[in-house]
């Protein structure tokens, strides 16, 4: 009789599957986290919208924040590419709120002019660049099933600035690497594979050629693999692994470089998955965080992107849903994504880059029409 009634039962439940959702299917809410008193309390953010399209994409993530009513505030500060250094105002404030979100600051070609992104990272210690480039549903690419992860370590290598010339004609220029760098990056790597559910970190070298500087780095990444024995650990040399990159990227999980080939196949990966405009990404160290957008932004001195107001703000309110989640604030977070692939998926409100001819305002206006 048991078995009759149980049976019957199920007939009865499938025999509903055609007539809407099952209750359970209905739950759309899942448990998050237990939030600590006082975590709802407003975090305060050094804004710093940069140059070109800079405070056009920014502005896109202030209002959208305003009409999630986000518990974040904006402490903005007016920096500039050409600045000789970041004020000291501007730095104390990262320091006091542990978090920026910052816009394109355009670095001069030549002339003896610092990186002041190289500086904030130096200055605050911000070692680790994640750039996340994957497929955005509805924005077709030459690739499907691209969902790849670059950390790149941020303060040393080719970046670390020690150039001299030797005599007229002759430059000289160090790449530093260190086994303390070297082993906190790929720490970083494998730390985030394990809290991510990643199945698989490679690490990009040219030990074939710099047998000292990329065999320390290679050395460091093998020690922190045997930690992580549930992770499938690998290596390939940064040339071939830009050509595996436009040829299959599916194959690729996390990676973990030194600073300039990070910064080569990050920018690769994003081409490879939608383009820079829509890629997220930030820059964390141990104590300090600071989002942007995730791949080089070299439209930042777009004039006639600026001028018509028609800057694609993805990349950066992608990257602000990431400084949502490091804030603890994962519901806002789900939020903000899930409006932007949205608008993504619909395709109705598109910028140049994506096919479109939509203005960073009706992009906004469109992000702001899908939050749930």
């Amino acid at each position: 009789m048991a078995r009759a009634s149980i049976a019957s039962s199920l007939r009865r439940l499938l025999s509903r599957s055609g007539g809407g959702p099952s209750p359970l299917a209905a739950q759309s809410r899942s448990v998050t986290y237990m939030p600590r008193p006082g975590d709802g309390a407003p975090r305060g953010v050094t804004l710093i919208p940069g140059d070109g399209i800079g405070p056009l994409v920014t502005a896109s993530v202030e209002e959208v924040m305003s009409a999630m009513h986000a518990p974040v505030y904006f402490e903005k500060y007016d920096v500039h590419g050409d600045m000789k250094r970041v004020p000291e105002e501007v730095i104390e404030s990262i320091r006091k709120n542990k978090v920026c979100l910052k816009g394109g600051l355009k670095t001069p070609v030549g002339g003896g002019v610092s990186s002041l992104n190289v500086q904030l990272r130096k200055d605050l210690d911000l070692y680790a660049s994640l750039v996340n480039c994957f497929n955005l549903p509805g924005l077709p690419t030459r690739h499907e099933n691209v969902d790849i992860v670059v950390i790149r370590e941020n303060t040393e290598g080719e970046y670390s600035g020690l150039e001299h010339e030797v005599v007229p004609g002759v430059v000289e220029s160090l790449k530093v690497m260190t086994k303390f760098c070297s082993e906190r990056i790929a720490q970083y790597a494998f730390e985030y594979a394990y809290l991510n559910n990643r199945k698989k970190v490679t690490a990009v070298h040219k030990a074939n050629i710099m047998k000292l500087a990329d065999g320390l780095f290679l050395e460091s990444c093998r020690e922190v693999a045997k930690k992580y024995p549930g992770i499938t650990y690998s290596e390939i040399i940064v040339d071939n692994c830009c050509m595996q990159l436009v040829s299959k990227p599916e194959q690729f999980d996390v990676m973990v470089t030194p600073n300039l080939y990070g910064n080569l196949v990050a920018n690769t990966a994003a081409g490879i998955a939608g383009g820079t405009g829509v890629m997220p990404g930030g820059n964390v160290g141990a104590d300090h965080a600071i989002f942007e957008q995730g791949a080089s932004a070299g439209n930042v001195g777009h004039e006639k992107l600026v001028q018509q107001k028609r800057a694609n703000p993805v990349a950066v309110l992608l990257s602000s849903a990431m400084m949502l989640r490091h804030l603890q604030f994962p519901s806002f977070a789900d939020r903000l994504e899930t409006a932007v692939k949205r608008v993504i998926s619909e395709g109705k409100y598109r910028t140049k880059d994506l096919g479109g001819d939509s203005t960073t305002q009706e992009i906004t206006n469109a992000v702001i029409q899908a939050l749930d």
